[in-house]
């Protein structure tokens, strides 16, 4: 048999980029794209293995310190199971604070292999000094996620004058001037949100802003129903009740074990009447003791 070709190129031919983004923007093709948060890697294999074009996600961490450090190693995680989906790797604040740290923390989270960053709230001038140094930012406008969203009075519905709406189109036409490859569009009127998407050369997804824009965004709480139904906002669509359902699946294990029931005998194999019989022998003759 030959030897197998070794394989040196690290890029996938099958993986999804900005590029692939754009190019679906300029075909009218929606883009599906998923907030994972901070949940495991495997929700994000879970959404290339579905189909979905690009996922938003972040790091697990107390602090906004100590999720801003793991995300390198969150990143590899990821990429190392959903080695195709295109990746935006959220950046805390601190990290995009100043352009030069920008470009470093960034720089670590492209070369464990995310696609793009995402910084919330960032100026144009770091923006631009990003877009400079070929750090593709996917960025965010409308009403603010986090701590920024004080400004609004809390998580709220924006644009909803047409000169709020003209302020956020301002916001969104700089951030595409200044080198912003594609943004989220976030908690806007519908109307808004599709105008907006219109007048973009670039990529704008929607999240809780009620149009078609060029694609949509869910969070992985809401789409798999990770908090009561009853509780979710207006923009959410609830597909599964993964959290209801795992529940139940952990309180059957629970009890099959509790009752006998797991493991059965086909969970198991046997071991050769002969050899075991031989093995319990020599096991009594040489720890007689040990009860």
């Amino acid at each position: 048999m030959a030897d197998a070709i070794p394989n040196a190129m690290p890029m996938s031919q099958q993986r999804q980029t900005i590029w692939h983004l754009q190019r679906m923007k300029e075909k009218g093709e929606k883009i599906s794209m998923v907030g994972t948060a901070s949940c495991d890697p495997l929700w994000t294999c879970a959404c290339q293995a579905a189909g979905v074009n690009f996922v938003r996600y972040t790091a697990p961490g107390e602090t906004s310190e100590i999720r801003g450090k793991t995300m390198p190693a969150q990143t590899r995680m990821i990429r190392k199971l959903a080695p195709n989906i295109c990746l935006n790797a959220v950046m805390q604040s601190w990290q995009h604070a100043d352009k030069y740290t920008a470009v470093k923390e960034a720089g670590y989270l492209l070369t464990d292999g995310a696609d793009s960053v995402l910084c919330m709230g960032i100026t144009n001038d770091t923006l631009k000094y990003m877009a400079d140094n070929y750090i593709p930012v996917f960025g965010h406008v409308g009403v603010l996620s986090g701590w920024q969203t004080g400004q609004f009075g809390g998580y709220r519905r924006v644009a909803k004058t047409a000169e709020s709406a003209l302020e956020l189109f301002r916001m969104a036409y700089e951030y595409q001037e200044n080198g912003m490859f594609g943004m989220t569009i976030e908690m806007s009127p519908r109307q808004v949100t599709d105008l907006v998407a219109k007048k973009l050369r670039v990529p704008v997804i929607q999240v809780a802003a009620g149009g078609a824009a060029d694609g949509s965004e869910l969070v992985i709480f809401d789409l798999l129903g990770f908090q009561p139904v009853s509780t979710m906002p207006k923009h959410a669509k609830h597909y599964r009740s993964y959290f209801e359902d795992g529940i139940k699946a952990f309180a059957e294990f629970d009890a099959d074990v509790k009752n006998g029931v797991y493991p059965a005998e086909e969970h198991g194999w046997s071991m050769d009447e002969k050899e075991f019989d031989t093995f319990a022998n020599e096991l009594e003759k040489k720890y007689p003791d040990v009860k």
